[in-house]
């Protein structure tokens, strides 16, 4: 059975490269919060992207202490559950 896992510690964050459209720093934030999530399913035991409705997704986002993802977040969740298998 497996456990869910949260840190207690925040990873030590590195500035952001400066010059970008503001377009890629939400891209590139969207990408790094569906990734945290896809983790945290992963860890609770959600395999297949049909475990994974936006109640959950959004559900384990409060547990990790993660601002509430949007749908379109939750939507690259699912992706990266389904291609990461």
């Amino acid at each position: 059975m497996a456990v869910a896992v949260f840190p207690t510690e925040s990873l030590v964050k590195k500035p952001l490269p400066a010059g970008k459209p503001r377009d890629w720093y939400v891209s590139h934030n969207r990408r790094l919060k569906a990734m945290r999530l896809a983790i945290a399913l992963l860890d609770t035991g959600v395999y297949r992207p049909d475990q994974a409705p936006n109640r959950k997704i959004r559900s384990t986002a409060a547990l990790a202490g993660i601002h509430p993802p949007s749908d379109a977040t939750c939507r690259m969740v699912r992706v990266l559950i389904r291609f990461g298998r």
